[in-house]
């Protein structure tokens, strides 16, 4: 049925709020705000002037549904919100769904912890950051680490020492678990660390070295070296960081627009010094020039804020955006407190915003060829196996165990993007024969599949197995089973010698092999799919492998809490020795009853 859009028009208020496009089965298309919402509604109905990406849209309409908000910002607060819930297909939306992290410093203890975060501040402590990835909070911390020595070990952990661990030996913590270190030293590290990440480094120069000076005073040789060192190490990170004035918190926004693709790359400052940066790529129909998508963007991103403290006090933006008074009060009215937005800019922000604006572009540029380079192997794999059409999305499993313990199975998804990680799957394998591989793909490869028959995701054209006609095999059945069709079932085998280039295809439809030759583009996805899945796959069974032989054999024998825990590797050492024990040996631990010890040596005999 076609949108009658004279009809709508003509009973549409010129009041601001949002409007929700449809189509025929009722899901949400585009979500959109407007000042006076007849006059951008019918912008959509023009007769001409409309760039192909709308006239898509357009064609695709079924209803509209309008929602009308008292003011613009209600209207911008409430769009953000819907685009979040709805993730409707012509907004821009944010490929990346993780939260930032952060260095989080605990101080519920005696001891406080320096440690990783990611996720909701619940625990008491103060979060340093946001980070601009992973990789920022790993430098740093390792950098904190070795100067000044704050214990990053898990409480648990921490509270079971009978001895100082590893990180003592090599001089990256000062041991407060077995009390090698003072309250009153340790707390000056906390305190150091504090500043460090406060952005004072200064201030801790200046006062290591009267440190320094009052341990040479008092002849204590040894800590004024290590005051030295502490100098020495702060001074050489000050040399590689670039420390300009413009002191504060400031965000530098870029946008880049080029052939349908979209970037937007982030320069965040702190005090002064370039703390990182992070591009994103967001999925964009409509966006058609730099200053819409920041228009779009901007809203998407800082509406987010959560707790004020977190977000610049100023975003410095590349292009010039209409509205930007109503996305600033938005931002207010969420995070509390004033935040700046600006674009013309002097002095060392103008560099900022060049050097933001220059990798955003050739960011944007790479990504460009890596997607025309992503799109030729898929085409050389259409040629190779001779399809009739270019297939769109490959998904390929692989198992991974150390000889049947802590079985992972991985699923990746590769598109003619490239990577599909947000659709990535792993799998904790159970109730199989340990070492039965064939058991373990079936398992997956049901799961996965029953999920994408229930519309979780799209249907792969192609489903990739890392391996011969046996494992096909047990694929095919389980997707047969499942009534799949459509999907074209391709196994690699190895070659003899098992050298990569020499890889055979079968095709379990046709059961006939494709001796693909070396160095073809074909060749090259298909190896990327596979060894991307074996990655994925031995990353999450080393993950799910530590977690298994982290957990104390202690841990789940009744009437055994952390304190007798505790009690017990303090009392004897260390696990080794409570598993020597006999039930006397046992029941002479304090808290420890006969019928207590019992269980334990019971359960540490049986394990």
């Amino acid at each position: 049925m076609t949108f009658n859009s004279q009809s709508f028009l003509k009973s549409l208020t010129q009041r601001p709020g949002i409007y929700q496009m449809l189509d025929a089965e009722g899901a949400v298309l585009y979500v959109g705000k407007a000042k006076k919402l007849k006059n951008r509604v019918s912008s959509y109905f023009r007769k001409s002037g409309l760039s192909l990406k709308t006239q898509a849209l357009v064609k695709r309409i079924a209803d509209i549904e309008v929602t009308v908000t008292e003011t613009e910002i209600e209207a911008l607060i409430l769009e953000h919100n819907l685009i979040k819930q709805y993730r409707p297909p012509f907004n821009i939306l944010m490929r990346d769904d993780k939260s930032y992290p952060y260095i989080f410093l605990s101080d519920h203890d005696q001891w406080p912890r320096l440690s990783f975060h990611r996720g909701p501040k619940k625990v008491k402590g103060t979060y340093f950051g946001p980070f601009p990835s992973v990789q920022a909070v790993r430098d740093s911390m390792g950098f904190l680490q070795k100067v000044f020595k704050v214990r990053q070990c898990e409480d648990v952990f921490f509270k079971n020492r009978s001895r100082p661990c590893l990180q003592h030996q090599i001089k990256r913590c000062t041991a407060p678990c077995v009390d090698l270190v003072s309250d009153e030293d340790y707390a000056a590290d906390v305190e150091k660390t504090r500043l460090y990440l406060d952005g004072k480094a200064d201030k801790i120069l200046k006062n290591l070295e009267v440190d320094m000076e009052n341990a040479s005073v008092e002849l204590n040789f040894e800590k004024a070296a290590e005051y030295r060192d502490q100098i020495s190490a702060l001074r050489q990170i000050q040399s590689q960081q670039v420390i300009e004035k413009g002191r504060g918190v400031i965000d530098v926004v870029a946008a880049a627009v080029m052939d349908g693709m979209v970037c937007v790359h982030i320069l965040y400052i702190r005090q002064g010094r370039i703390l990182g940066s992070r591009s994103y790529y967001p999925k964009s129909r409509l966006v058609n020039s730099p200053d819409e998508l920041l228009g779009d963007f901007l809203p998407l991103l800082y509406l987010e804020g959560g707790s004020g403290p977190d977000l610049p006090k100023e975003i410095v933006i590349s292009h010039k955006i209409a509205d930007v008074g109503v996305i600033v009060e938005a931002i207010k009215q969420q995070i509390g407190r004033s935040i700046e937005i600006r674009h013309s800019v002097r002095g060392v922000r103008t560099k900022w915003l060049e050097l933001a604006l220059r990798t955003a572009e050739q960011n944007l540029s790479a990504k460009l060829a890596s997607k025309k380079t992503q799109e030729q192997r898929f085409e050389s794999l259409r040629e190779t196996l001779e399809l009739d059409e270019m297939p769109q999305r490959l998904e390929c499993f692989d198992i991974s165990h150390s000889s049947g313990e802590a079985t992972v199975a991985s699923c990746v998804v590769f598109d003619t993007n490239g990577p599909l990680k947000s659709d990535y799957r792993k799998f904790n394998i159970e109730s199989i024969t340990q070492g039965d591989d064939y058991a373990a793909m079936a398992q997956a490869v049901r799961r996965r599949f029953t999920r994408l028959m229930k519309g979780e995701a799209k249907l792969p054209d192609i489903l990739v197995i890392d391996g011969g006609k046996g494992q096909l095999g047990v694929v095919k059945d389980i997707l047969n089973d499942l009534g799949v069709v459509g999907v074209l079932l391709l196994g690699i085998a190895k070659g003899t010698t098992r050298k990569p280039g020499l890889e055979t295809l079968i095709l379990a439809d046709e059961n006939n092999r494709v001796i693909v030759k070396p160095q073809t583009s074909a060749l090259h996805l298909l190896q990327q799919i596979r060894d991307e899945a074996h990655r994925f796959a031995i990353t999450g069974h080393k993950q799910r492998r530590d977690k298994k032989r982290r957990t104390s054999p202690l841990e789940g024998i009744a009437g055994v809490g952390p304190k007798r825990r505790r009690d017990l590797l303090k009392h004897f050492g260390g696990i080794g020795e409570v598993k020597k024990a006999s039930v006397a040996d046992l029941a002479k631990v304090p808290n420890i009853s006969k019928k207590v010890a019992e269980a334990i040596y019971s359960a540490l005999y049986n394990e």
